[in-house]
């Protein structure tokens, strides 16, 4: 009877076999990442330094949270981190939509192109920050002679000491990492699409705009859907380009979340403070995502 009952390939006990596939993929989720995050629930009750697993827990206490909200630089870092998501999701939306509807049409050099497009995404983040921080550099840098060659300036802009001209800095270096993304995610879709829908709109008379409006745009939901909550979710949690170009600064003018998180754990050895910060963010990630999920729109077909 033993050896009947761990005959997982009878079809009564077929689903067992699932769930013991399954497990380590499950056990490892829950060691990685379902683990730390109950110890960071923890830590944000409590006022902790420096966190030791070997250090008695401290009494539970809602100062962190306190702290939190009512401290100046949460909010502040809170404003920076919606605003760079708001400029970022749009200019990378604009900019992979139209590169992919580009590469989607047939003409020569389409495969280099299409290479193009996507080179980067393949590029590290720390060296598309060195890469930016030359083209920005106020001494040599290439956009400060760009600039002064078009007329448009009169001097040297210093791009990392001025708070406005530092935000749009890692705007600009997001929005050239991230749109190759939005692109790739497009052009799938776009590849999905049967031609038969924009033959039988060209029979009915539609031109380029409402064949765009009526078929590309309804069929790509779903899949601008997902992607909207992909590069919101990375623009959000987004930490070395922002720690690599300008660690905050100037005047916490490019201060995230995450960078606030981090300086709080490893600069100020604030353990409790900052899994109360990250803890937040985790809530906040949740609540847009369940809401953009929510109103994601079906495929016409």
């Amino acid at each position: 009877m033993s050896l009947r009952f761990f005959d997982l390939a009878r079809p009564s006990r077929q689903h067992y076999l699932g769930y013991l596939l399954l497990l380590p993929a499950v056990a490892l989720v829950a060691l990685i990442i379902i683990y730390p995050l109950f110890v960071s629930l923890d830590l944000s009750f409590q006022k902790v330094g420096m966190a030791t697993l070997s250090a008695p827990r401290k009494p539970f206490t809602l100062q962190n949270y306190e702290k939190l909200f009512t401290s100046p630089e949460f909010w502040t870092a809170c404003w920076v981190t919606i605003k760079l998501v708001v400029v970022v999701t749009v200019a990378c939306f604009a900019v992979g939509l139209a590169t992919a509807l580009l590469v989607n049409n047939r003409f020569r050099g389409r495969s280099l192109a299409r290479l193009f497009v996507a080179l980067p995404w393949a590029v590290p983040e720390v060296i598309a920050v060195v890469i930016f921080s030359w083209i920005f550099d106020s001494s040599f840098g290439l956009m400060n002679w760009l600039l002064i060659k078009l007329g448009l300036t009169s001097g040297m802009i210093n791009w990392f000491s001025d708070p406005t001209a530092a935000f749009w800095v890692v705007a600009v270096t997001m929005i050239w990492k991230g749109y190759p993304f939005v692109s790739i995610m497009t052009l799938a879709g776009l590849q999905s699409i049967p031609d038969d829908f924009y033959n039988a709109a060209k029979v009915d008379g539609a031109n380029a705009f409402q064949r765009f409006r009526y078929i590309t745009v309804p069929v790509l939901m779903p899949v601008l859907g997902v992607t909207l909550v992909l590069v919101v979710l990375w623009v959000f949690r987004d930490f070395s380009i922002i720690k690599v170009l300008t660690d905050g600064g100037p005047l916490k003018s490019t201060t995230t979340l995450s960078i606030m998180t981090y300086d709080q754990a490893f600069g100020f050895f604030n353990m409790g403070y900052a899994s109360a910060i990250g803890i937040v963010t985790l809530i906040l990630c949740v609540v847009v995502s369940l809401l953009m999920l929510g109103r994601k729109s079906q495929a016409m077909y």
